[in-house]
Formats: C-alpha cells, sequence, structure tokens
C-alpha cells in the first residue's frame, strides 16, 4: 500500500475488513462479503454496545440513517443515488459501502458531457476484432458490465453530468439486469449476477445540467447528504482527514486545537453570509463545504511544513484559506475583504487569542491577489 498514491478503501482497510469477515456470523444478501450490520460497523465505528474485540475505526461522519437506509437500498434491486452538495462525503460514501460490500471499489464509471453508452456497457478491441473478428474475448466490458458478472457494486460518479442518452443506457441495465451484445450470433447476452448494483452520486448544485428522467429516478432510491453544519461533527471530520494527510506525508507537525477551531469558525461565518446573501454575487463561489475546509488546512499544513517554520500559524491558515476560496476576481477577493474587516477585525479586538494574527494573514493574501 505504500508505492500508492491514495489506495482504495478495500486495500487501506484490509486488515479491518478481513477481521470483521472472521467475526461475521450475520445473514448475508446475496455474495456480500459482509452482513448488513458488520457493513454498517466498518463505516461508522465499533461502540461498546457492539461488543467486539477490536477497535473499529469510523471513516464516515454523518447521520447514522443514512448509511443504513444506503444499505437497505443496496440489499434490495433497486440503485442508490446520494445525492448532495459538493465535498459533502457522497464518493467517499460510495467507496466505503463498495468496498465492504464487494471488496471492489474501482468498479468507476465518471459522469461527464464526454461520457457515452460504452462506458456503461462495452466497446472493441479493435486489433483483436480485426485479427480475429467479434468474439468475447476482444470484448471490452465497461465497469458496470464487470460489476454484473461478478455480482458486486458498480458506480456512476456525477450522474447528472451524463447526457440523456447515457442515462438511458443506465435505465435498461437497472431495469433489466442485463446487457445485449448484438454484434455476436452467440452468448450475447450478459446478465448480471446476484448482489449486482449500481451507486450513483449527484451533485446538487448541477440541477438542470443533465436532470434525470422520471423512468431513471424510479430506479434508484435517493439519500440526501446534507452539508455537516454541527461544528463537533465538522471537527472530528476535519481531525480525521488532517490526520491521514500528516501520516500519508510522514510530517509532525502540531495541528493547535485554537486554529482548528478559527477554520471552523470562519467557515461557519462565510456559511452564514452566503445564506443572507441577496444574490449569487453576493456569494462565494465555493460550496464551503467541509472538504474544502479540509482543503484549506492540508494546504496551510504543506506550506508551514515545506517552507514554513514547520508549525503551523495563523497567518498561514488565513493565506490558504484566502488562496483556496478566492476562485472569482474580483468578486471573491471583495467578500472575503467585507468578511475580514466586518467580521474578522472586530473579533480580534475583543476575543484577541490567534484572530488578530489570522486577519494580518487574511488581509496580506488579498493585497497580494488584487
Amino acid at each position: 500500500m505504500s508505492d500508492l498514491l491514495r489506495a482504495p478503501a478495500e486495500i487501506k482497510y484490509a486488515e479491518e475488513l478481513d477481521w470483521l469477515e472472521s467475526v461475521d456470523d450475520g445473514p448475508k444478501p446475496f455474495s456480500w462479503r459482509l452482513s448488513p450490520k458488520m457493513v454498517r460497523l466498518f463505516i461508522l465505528g465499533s461502540e461498546r454496545a457492539d461488543g467486539i474485540d477490536r477497535e473499529i475505526s469510523q471513516k464516515w461522519f454523518g447521520d447514522r440513517s443514512f448509511v443504513e437506509r444506503s444499505i437497505v437500498t443496496l440489499a434490495s434491486d433497486r440503485g442508490l443515488l446520494l445525492i448532495g452538495d459538493p465535498g459533502t462525503g457522497k464518493s467517499w460514501l460510495a467507496e466505503l459501502l463498495s468496498a465492504a460490500i464487494s471488496r471492489n471499489s474501482t468498479l468507476v464509471v465518471q459522469g461527464t458531457a464526454g461520457t457515452t453508452e460504452d462506458h456503461i456497457k462495452y466497446s472493441w478491441n479493435v486489433s483483436m476484432v480485426i485479427a480475429k473478428g467479434q468474439s468475447r474475448e476482444s470484448m471490452i466490458p465497461s465497469p458496470i458490465m464487470t460489476a454484473m458478472e461478478q455480482g458486486s457494486i458498480g458506480r456512476f460518479e456525477e450522474l447528472t453530468r451524463s447526457t440523456s442518452d447515457v442515462q438511458d443506457a443506465l435505465i435498461s441495465v437497472l431495469s433489466e439486469k442485463y446487457i445485449s451484445v448484438p454484434e455476436l450470433d452467440s452468448d450475447n447476452i450478459v446478465f448480471a449476477k446476484p448482489g449486482f448494483s449500481v451507486i450513483a452520486t449527484a451533485n446538487s448544485r448541477d440541477r438542470g445540467v443533465n436532470d434525470l428522467s422520471s423512468a431513471l429516478k424510479r430506479r434508484f432510491n435517493f439519500v440526501r447528504i446534507p452539508v455537516v453544519t454541527n461544528k463537533k461533527s465538522e471537527a472530528e471530520i476535519v481531525r480525521f482527514r488532517t490526520e491521514e494527510l500528516l501520516r500519508r506525508h510522514r510530517i509532525e507537525l502540531d495541528v493547535p486545537p485554537t486554529l482548528l477551531d478559527v477554520l471552523l469558525q470562519s467557515f461557519a461565518d462565510l456559511r452564514a453570509s452566503a445564506a443572507a446573501a441577496g444574490s449569487d454575487d453576493e456569494k462565494l463561489e465555493s460550496a464551503l463545504s467541509t472538504a474544502e475546509q479540509i482543503g484549506v488546512l492540508e494546504d496551510a499544513i504543506l506550506h508551514s511544513n515545506f517552507f514554513g517554520a514547520r508549525a503551523l500559524t495563523a497567518r498561514t491558515l488565513a493565506s490558504s484559506l484566502v488562496g483556496s476560496l478566492a476562485r472569482r476576481d474580483p468578486e471573491d477577493l471583495a467578500i472575503l475583504n467585507k468578511y475580514l474587516h466586518g467580521v474578522v477585525e472586530p473579533r480580534s479586538k475583543e476575543a484577541g487569542g490567534s484572530w488578530p494574527e489570522f486577519l494580518e494573514g487574511g488581509r496580506d493574501a488579498i493585497a497580494t491577489l488584487s
């Protein structure tokens, strides 16, 4: 695993998954590797009431009901659609579910404007077709077809980014549970084995790009993943991801809890400002998600490690926040400048602590970008 830039969940947590399989005596739907209770435990982590002999780390932070509904859906014959704002952990939850159920989370189709029907069904190895003709050997199965043949979970990222033709092709897969290969004279139908299902994700901000048809919606159970607004939960997520980052980069750098509080409060302030804004021009282009918050902290940590005094400071954190969130010039810079003067400046005078240095760092970063 050490030679992988980013190991999939089934490799990263292989030891936990092996152990859970060894002690799992619960009923398993179809060809699932773990029972539904163990899938939930793997994702949400162990509690004392679970009565197991080792601690299982929590990997996804959110409402338990979202995970349970997702698991129940995948145990049925319906697909699962995780929908929410960017950075709410939809893809991570999909990966964890696939890893726990199938021990393979890599059967993924990425939805874009360039995604075609071939990405859902199959294509051909042209050189083999020329040499030997069309056959099962010269066919290149899509990740979805591979999941059907294996009876495992296929994933479709950013479903609403793909065109209506691609979405229509997915309807037949979800409803009929087979794919026809008319180019072949025999052995020309690939049937899905028990355990096959599809987890799709959709960005709620993409509404209107390629809206899902009512026919496709009927094939999915929807689970809406909200933006995390609870400070305690958000702090746990940021702390969890930060610890992973430090381990991956082998960085020994302290992240003071006071600076984590500054980051959490800054995002809470900016979200409140966006909620009160009268138009999109008065809002940051950023979704201000937990994932973007983690990105700001990651940027600050790496900058401090490589170019600073190997200690995270409020000045560096402010610079990273401005640099990460100022995507439109001058609109986003003006919004951030207003926030610094209207909120951070009075707070730095009243509360002190890290806020005065955070204010100074933010002002310097805006001046540099202006």
